[in-house]
């Protein structure tokens, strides 16, 4: 009989000042909950939910003033990468520059490495912006 182990959903939040260094310590927070997933992530995923996260944190710096919180969630079947910032403004598709080097790469690429990307801005104000991908383990398929 083949039964699969039950590897409860793990989750963490962590809250930025906005300021210099957000960017980095973002990421290797996201390393460290992403590295302990259970099964292990494959290397693929891993690598498109760090850049989710870096995407997402430094569109938030960019874009809204003061802190910004990720959240980071892991139910064994889908990653959800949560960044909420105090900006109401929407992301709105660019076309990419590659003369001046003005970005517009960001929400285009987030919306080929997620399944789903969703906005939803507060009443109270600001957003949160979540980016879910499916979360393919080290030995699947």
């Amino acid at each position: 009989m083949n039964q699969r182990t039950h590897f409860p959903a793990r989750h963490a939040v962590h809250t930025f000042d906005g300021r210099g260094g957000t960017i980095t310590a973002a990421r290797d927070h996201a390393q460290r909950f992403l590295e302990q997933c259970v099964p292990p992530l494959s290397e693929a995923a891993l690598q498109d939910a760090l850049l989710l996260v870096s995407e997402l944190v430094t569109n938030s710096v960019r874009h809204a003033p003061g802190p910004c919180v990720l959240a980071l969630a892991d139910d064994r079947q889908w990653l959800t990468v949560t960044v909420s910032d105090s900006s109401p403004s929407e992301p709105r598709a660019r076309t990419p520059d590659l003369v001046a080097g003005t970005g517009g790469f960001g929400w285009h690429l987030m919306h080929r490495l997620a399944q789903r990307v969703e906005v939803e801005v507060h009443a109270t104000g600001g957003k949160s912006i979540t980016a879910t991908l499916c979360s393919p383990r080290r030995g699947d398929g």
